[in-house]
């Protein structure tokens, strides 16, 4: 064992349960807070489908029901969880301003709504719209970070922009189109982030498909063409300019794929301190209850993360089989593997000081559940445990309990956000609840 994960195992919760290879997969029902998980490329299993990857070989889908009388998500011990917003509609993507406003995107209304800053004394606080009549509003992004002046917004058929000064609640001019005509079919989640000096801005376009298993072939001159303009491994046809985030000027002026490979970065989130940029990824199905894991990784400019191609590392899709090993070695292996099947979707790393010091630099992630999966997995709140800025792989149950048995589940974990005065907030897009989270001592 590495010294750095000896550490990581001795503190600061010397009694949290560690799982490893084969003992890190399991269902919902051994997610307790503090349970922790480590899983390592080597512990893969191989993939036990793949003969006809775009056809579904199980559903297994949630039944989403109310969620019961008096009951509230668990969390670990001494911290509380309250009601912090309710009867939305299907609200994903939670941000802060700067001045601590809460605006969350409600993609299933087409709206933005900002809440006031500042913790909530009880009852639930209303909103107001900010913009409305969108298509799926998702990301959303401050320009400058520090003094904005635009609200981006990323809704699934383009990013759009609002003009905004510090304590707008409402957009005070029309959405401008920044990038038009961005594809929609199959995953519609256009995340958004910002570099420090708010000269780069960062749009995430899922694929298309599962595994891109209809594209034409072409050549291996026409494919290093292609690479030239769209990036190593990139996809085409329908999937051009798709499994990929794209970066561009607050203008809209240019736009490149920055990386490429990621099936679905449906959550961005930088690094504090830093221009290191982090993904989710909602890896493909049908290959096994198992494999491939779903990641949270940085994002590296030019990086290629492997679909459809490979997938953690040089292992080869069978829809592809024999089709790219020039991409073997060239693929760029994730930090942090986490269970196949999560459907890993938003990530944020915590920098204030209301939690608990050892939670100061993780990163928190949200696991909105399987489908695809006879035993349920995900449906909770993740911590992924950094060591001086870096990520050790493990990450542990944070916040857990939406899962009420093998068919039925009241919540489904979404967007998460650090609050201005450090809680967490957390949305569930199944029943349109947003929960804060707040550390009250071990009393």
């Amino acid at each position: 064992m590495s010294s750095l994960l000896s550490l990581i195992l001795m503190a600061p919760a010397q009694s949290a349960e560690m799982r490893v290879g084969a003992d890190a997969f399991a269902d919902w029902e051994s997610d307790p807070p503090g349970v922790r998980r480590h899983i390592r490329p080597s512990d893969l299993p191989p993939p036990t489908n793949g003969n006809d990857p775009e056809e579904p070989d199980f559903e297994n889908r949630p039944t989403v029901v109310d969620a019961p009388q008096g009951v509230m998500p668990d969390v670990p011990q001494g911290f509380t969880v309250q009601v912090f917003a309710s009867g939305l509609k299907q609200p994903r993507v939670i941000r802060i301003a700067p001045n601590g406003d809460v605006f969350v995107a409600e993609s299933g209304t087409g709206r933005v709504l900002v809440f006031p800053g500042g913790p909530s004394a009880g009852a639930p606080v209303k909103p107001e719209v900010f913009a409305e009549d969108l298509d799926r509003p998702y990301g959303i992004v401050f320009s400058p970070p520090t003094e904005p002046q635009r609200v981006y917004v990323g809704a699934a058929n383009q990013v759009v922009r609002f003009p905004y000064r510090n304590g707008d609640r409402k957009a005070t001019g029309p959405a401008e189109v920044v990038i038009a005509d961005i594809p929609t079919s199959r995953h519609w989640t256009r995340d958004l982030e910002i570099s420090r000096d708010g000269n780069r801005l960062f749009v995430a376009v899922g694929s298309a498909s599962n595994v891109a298993a209809e594209m034409p072939e072409k050549t291996p001159d026409e494919i290093r063409q292609y690479e030239e303009t769209h990036g190593v491994g990139a996809s085409w046809d329908e999937e051009e300019n798709r499994a990929v985030v794209r970066v561009f000027d607050p203008e809209g002026r240019t736009v490149r794929n920055y990386a490429t490979g990621l099936r679905n970065c449906s959550g961005m989130a930088m690094q504090p301190g830093t221009d290191t940029l982090w993904c989710t990824g909602n890896e493909r199905d049908h290959l096994g209850a198992n494999v491939p894991p779903d990641y949270l990784t940085s994002v590296q400019d030019g990086g290629f993360y492997g679909w459809p191609w490979h997938y953690i590392g040089s292992n080869e899709d069978p829809a592809h089989a024999g089709e790219r090993p020039d991409l073997k070695g060239r693929v760029t292996t994730p930090e942090a593997l986490i269970q196949a099947h999560s459907s890993t979707l938003d990530v944020v790393f915590y920098d204030k000081d209301a939690l608990p010091r050892e939670y100061r630099g993780d990163a928190f992630a949200t696991l909105h559940g399987s489908w695809n999966r006879e035993e349920k997995t995900g449906y909770k709140v993740i911590r992924l445990l950094m060591k001086e800025g870096k990520p050790t792989g493990v990450y542990e149950d944070f916040m857990t309990g939406f899962v009420l048995d093998d068919d039925r589940v009241w919540g489904r974990p979404a967007g998460i956000a650090v609050a201005q005065d450090g809680a967490l907030l957390v949305s569930d897009d199944a029943n349109g609840t947003i929960f804060r989270v707040a550390y009250k001592g071990s009393e």
